[in-house]
């Protein structure tokens, strides 16, 4: 038993199993202390690690954060895909397979770039940020389970307004490397290091007493429509007269002067629609003074279409489209049309919206939209800001059932509000519809797989954080410039020893 806790393999089943502990800091469960003890677990196994080991060991703790924390990629697949089990299964476990050759890569990459504790230090916020950035932009990027949003409720959450989800997962890892030096290193290291985690908390907490942003018009009443409408009878030409029945008999019983319907409310090209059906709804809206956002796809006449929100009411109807689409869910890559014919996704080659859209003025706000996963991506969100003063999200996450992506992709929103300064209103199709003050706290909620509205009030705001006037190029070239120094040092040393010989 011994000799098996000293080999490599125990060292692989250690990380494995940390990395699935590591998903119960995210939502639902939002345990955040858990990152820190699970890095600092990941951290001791690399230092004591050869770069293959190093490589293999982040390589489990990847397949157990994805494999637990990305699960609801089977759901989708073949609950509400109809892929057979074995296709959907092997498909998953590819899936989490690639984005655990991440954490690998910042493994390996710590491993050959330090010896010494004190740049490992140094060393392994940099290299896990920097591969943790590059997983949400490679192939379109996959930035889910992002270390820093396990900390939206913690004090290091204050730093996501100056430096972004990126720059809270760089001080996460920070955090636990000190953790690793209090436990272990030597009586004056251990002082230090208790004095730096108190000072990176004490920092955070400090950053969230500030206001970033300010009061932009007056408070606005909105309602939010959950129609929760199956994923399995969503696109059934039968069940379509009931849907459009279903939220129109919402957007009557709705007081908000801007009403939000969830992503594909509408599940039928645009041009399809009874044209009376939008009237009716432009009249009620019109008559309240209020607007309406409505989730429909929309093709051209050059057969492009796409995943869109439209406005009807007092205010010009205007259009957003989305513009970072889901691989293999809205769009198809290149060599993997096979892949398509295995599974029943509707309307799964759209075109790409607009790169830089403008924010919608509604309701006397300048209303910035983001369909479905798009709020994953805080570098896009900003790109309507500061001129927006509200952010909108339309999503429909029945796609998922009832896993985990509802709960981790309300907590995706709430770190996006966070880094704008701006409220974000949800509006999905089975939940979870929320309203989100521009602290990231969750105003108010429905439960998941109910029919309802949320109504309540939000402040526009204006302004920038740093991170809206900076995005991510603070955090990554920050990380970039201790991994080349690293590297320029290693580079020295091993000049140093090979002269000496």
């Amino acid at each position: 038993m011994k000799a098996f806790l000293q080999s490599p393999l125990a060292a692989i089943a250690a990380a494995l199993v940390a990395g699935v502990l590591t998903v119960a800091a995210f939502a639902p469960l939002g345990v955040f202390p858990l990152s820190f003890l699970t890095l600092a677990g990941l951290l001791l196994i690399w230092r004591r690690a050869a770069p293959a080991q190093a490589f293999w060991a982040g390589f489990a703790f990847g397949a157990g954060l994805f494999g637990a924390g990305a699960s609801w990629v089977y759901v989708s697949l073949h609950d509400f895909g109809m892929m057979p089990a074995p296709l959907a299964t092997i498909g998953t476990l590819a899936y989490c397979a690639i984005l655990a050759l991440y954490p690998a890569g910042a493994g390996w990459c710590l491993a050959r770039l330090v010896r010494a504790p004190a740049s490992a230090l140094i060393a392994f916020p940099a290299a896990w940020t920097l591969f943790e950035w590059l997983r949400g932009w490679v192939f379109t990027g996959v930035p889910w389970l992002a270390l820093g949003y396990s900390q939206l409720d913690s004090p290091l959450a204050g730093l996501a307004p100056v430096v972004g989800v990126y720059g809270v997962s760089f001080a996460t890892a920070l955090c636990a490397g000190l953790l690793v030096v209090v436990t272990s290193g030597s009586p004056k290291s251990r002082v230090a290091s208790g004095v730096a985690l108190v000072l990176a908390f004490g920092l955070g907490q400090l950053a969230k007493q500030i206001d970033w942003t300010s009061p932009q018009g007056a408070p606005l009443k909105v309602a939010l429509l959950q129609g929760n409408i199956p994923q399995d009878l969503k696109f059934k030409a039968d069940r379509y007269a009931m849907t459009l029945s279903i939220y129109k008999r919402l957007i009557e019983a709705s007081k908000g002067r801007l009403i939000v319907l969830p992503e594909t409310a509408i599940p039928r090209f645009l041009d399809a629609v009874d044209p009376s059906y939008l009237r009716d709804i432009e009249r009620i809206a019109a008559g309240r003074r209020a607007d309406v956002l409505i989730g429909v796809p929309i093709r051209d006449s050059e057969g492009r279409y796409f995943n869109s929100v439209i406005s009807v009411g007092a205010s010009p109807s205007q259009r957003y489209d989305k513009s970072h689409l889901v691989p293999f869910g809205e769009f198809v890559p290149a060599g993997f049309g096979w892949i398509v014919k295995t599974f029943a996704i509707p309307l799964s080659d759209f075109s790409l919206g607009p790169e830089n859209p403008k924010p919608l003025a509604l309701a006397g706000q300048l209303v910035a939209p983001n369909i479905c996963w798009e709020d994953a991506f805080g570098e896009e969100i900003i790109r309507q800001l500061p001129e927006a003063t509200l952010l909108v999200n339309v999503s429909n996450v029945a796609w998922f059932g009832d896993s985990l992506a509802p709960a981790q992709h309300l907590q995706i929103s709430r770190m996006r509000a966070l880094e704008t300064g701006r409220a974000m209103l949800r509006a999905t199709n089975t939940g979870m519809t929320a309203i989100i003050d521009p602290r990231g706290g969750l105003v108010a909620r429905l439960p998941q797989f109910v029919e309802g509205v949320l109504e309540g009030e939000v402040q526009g705001h204006s302004g920038a954080t740093p991170y809206v006037k900076l995005g991510n190029y603070p955090i990554v070239l920050a990380c970039l410039a201790l991994i080349v120094a690293l590297v320029f040092r290693r580079v020295r040393i091993v000049g140093r020893a090979e002269e000496s010989r």
